[in-house]
């Protein structure tokens, strides 16, 4: 074969896998509903995919700090909605998410846990740093947020997070929520809700695996961290 159509085929080869290569590879779903884009290019109509991402926000963390998404820039997220004062499932939320601190305590540098108060009337920067060292909450990826409206955060949680929180007197402590955590990959998509806590405050145990094995999925197939 002559010697330059052998370089234009590798050359063709190394391009196409590179292409290839470029196209992300995802082994978990995107959460959430999806929007159709229409554009035509060289006479064709190509239709492309929006997925939702988890908006811009901005915080108070337990140490009266500011911090938005840019400061979670290039993490994985787990999520979950609570507040201080609840008698009832946030202590066991929070019993499950030292438990997965410490099951994936050598990806620490790979994600970063928020915990969201719905009840940011109440719950302080201050009153958030007591319930952490209460509860010896000691890993330096674990975030408690408040500062921002009640409102604001219901909605957060139900919209972007996927996981119910609202205001009802009825319940005890005068909230409920959803006692699931939320997996967000590092490009701010939902990739997963894990119902870990039920309400009756016992846990799934099928729920927390199914957690840990998609962290690791993802990680793995998608950010080659092994």
């Amino acid at each position: 074969m002559n010697f330059k159509i052998s370089y234009l085929i590798i050359v063709l080869a190394l391009f196409v896998n590179s292409c290839k290569s470029e196209k992300k590879v995802r082994v978990l779903p995107i959460i959430g509903n999806y929007d159709l884009s229409y554009d035509t290019i060289d006479g064709k109509e190509v239709v492309d995919t929006i997925y939702p991402k988890i908006p811009n926000f901005k915080f108070l963390n337990e140490d009266s700090i500011w911090l938005s998404n840019k400061d979670f820039k290039n993490k994985i997220w787990v999520a979950e909605f609570f507040f201080a004062s609840c008698p009832t499932i946030c202590p066991v939320m929070n019993k499950q998410m030292k438990r997965f601190a410490k099951d994936t305590q050598k990806f620490s540098k790979e994600y970063q846990i928020l915990s969201f108060t719905i009840n940011s009337e109440d719950d302080s920067p201050s009153v958030l740093k007591n319930y952490k060292k209460a509860h010896h909450i000691n890993a330096k990826n674990w975030s408690f947020l408040t500062g921002v409206a009640e409102d604001q955060v219901h909605t957060l949680g139900i919209e972007n997070f996927k996981t119910f929180a609202g205001r009802d007197e009825e319940s005890e402590g005068g909230y409920a929520h959803s006692g699931a955590f939320t997996l967000a990959d590092k490009e701010g998509y939902v990739r997963g809700v894990y119902a870990i806590t039920n309400y009756d405050s016992s846990i799934n145990e099928d729920e927390y695996q199914r957690l840990i094995k998609d962290f690791k999925k993802l990680l793995k197939y998608e950010y080659n961290v092994e």
